[in-house]
């Protein structure tokens, strides 16, 4: 197993996500499997285990803690997170929910927890002084109950840095979407650069896009088979993350035996990509997105008469095509109603000046529809903290 230092401790470079445990017919988590893949985990190396509070409806809490505990506090790193980035209909009320973390997982401190997804609207109630989410964890940490204190984020990389300039000096890692089709997709690569100026070590989360990096298009698994006959299709996105400066750890949502065993061995040796390889998987990347080719020169945006950011509604717009996701409902509804995509009148100033020949005015408003056709995000956090009170 690749080891990584991080202040004193010697971090296994691959950490067992619980997000997506495996599961039985009827929805529950399948403790037994779960039970095998931790001890094949931890016989081959593994010492860090991340969960929250939303995973698997709360119940990843219970079932991780129910299983770590056949072994010994001191062999292990467990790492839970304050949902602050959910939209909770009581009001936020760090303490309780931290207590009752510690019950769920059975232990008497975490040595890592992080503020769950900071993000441009959560950031609002993190730094919100009727909650004193932050002011309450620090004093966690200074009583021991927590050991390393750190955040994850699907924030744009200038709301990233908002939060650094704001409270970095308190943060000592942070957790961030980080893959070979994000490096520009997200500008994963921006936050990584931005991560590394302030020193703070980077986590990462969804290597492999949640699957997607597992399984490419038959022509270009050839491309990588021919290079690395042996290597798996995964392997190859965890090995592009050995590279990168400031890494530390890479967390692996892993949901069955074979997949713990696929990246136990890709961890058991550092073998990361040559600069050729690197420019197959960008190239391969690339291919994926079926983009719009906007170069954010930002011309659009001077004649503008609503002051829409258009090039971040168009790098949004590009993720959509890729996969929907939650994080683009996210980074819209938080936007004032006269800065979303709908504000967008269709004058088509931006269109003229468009050195790419965008048809602008058609990007918003299809961007705007995909949107609405997505559950929000007050809704997913709804059904979240709902299916919670029900596990409890």
């Amino acid at each position: 197993m690749i080891y990584r230092e991080f202040q004193n401790l010697k971090l296994s470079a691959l950490g067992f996500g619980t997000m997506r445990l495996p599961t039985n017919p009827d929805g529950s988590i399948d403790e037994e499997q779960v039970r095998r893949m931790t001890r094949y985990a931890i016989d081959h190396g593994v010492n860090y285990f991340d969960t929250a509070y939303p995973y698997h409806s709360g119940e990843s809490e219970r079932v991780i803690g129910r299983v770590l505990k056949e072994y010994p506090r001191d062999s292990y790193y467990l790492a839970d997170k304050y949902p602050g980035h959910q939209i909770l209909s009581g009001g936020y009320n760090p303490a309780a929910i931290f207590e009752e973390q510690l019950k769920k997982c059975g232990v008497d401190y975490f040595d890592f927890y992080l503020l769950h997804n900071v993000y441009e609207k959560s950031m609002e109630t993190y730094l919100d002084p009727r909650w004193g989410i932050i002011d309450y964890f620090k004093e966690q940490k200074r009583l021991g109950r927590i050991r390393h204190l750190g955040f994850s984020t699907h924030a744009q990389t200038e709301g990233l840095e908002q939060f650094l300039n704001l409270c970095g000096q308190d943060m000592e890692f942070c957790q961030i979407q980080l893959n070979y089709l994000d490096w520009t997709l997200q500008d994963a690569r921006g936050k990584v650069e931005l991560l590394n100026r302030h020193h703070i070590p980077v986590w990462v989360m969804e290597p492999v896009r949640g699957g997607k990096l597992a399984h490419l298009k038959e022509e270009e698994e050839e491309r990588l088979k021919a290079l690395r006959p042996e290597e798996s299709v995964a392997a190859w996105g965890f090995r592009f993350l050995q590279s990168i400066p400031g890494v530390t750890m890479v967390l692996s949502g892993m949901s069955n035996m074979e997949q713990m065993e696929d990246n136990v061995k890709t961890f058991s040796r550092g073998t990361p990509l040559s600069e050729a390889e690197t420019a197959l998987l960008l190239d391969i990347a690339e291919g994926m997105k079926d983009s719009i080719p906007c170069t954010a020169c930002r011309y659009c945006c001077d004649g503008c008469p609503k002051g829409l950011d258009i090039p971040g509604f168009i790098r949004t717009y590009n993720e959509l095509r890729v996969a929907p996701a939650t994080n683009a409902v996210m980074r819209i509804e938080f936007l004032p109603e006269e800065k979303k995509p709908s504000a967008c009148i269709g004058c088509g100033k931006c269109a003229r000046v468009c050195p790419q020949n965008i048809d602008i005015p058609g990007v918003l408003k299809d961007l705007t529809r995909r949107v609405s056709e997505l559950p929000s995000w007050a809704e997913i956090c709804r059904q979240r903290e709902a299916a919670a009170k029900a596990g409890k």
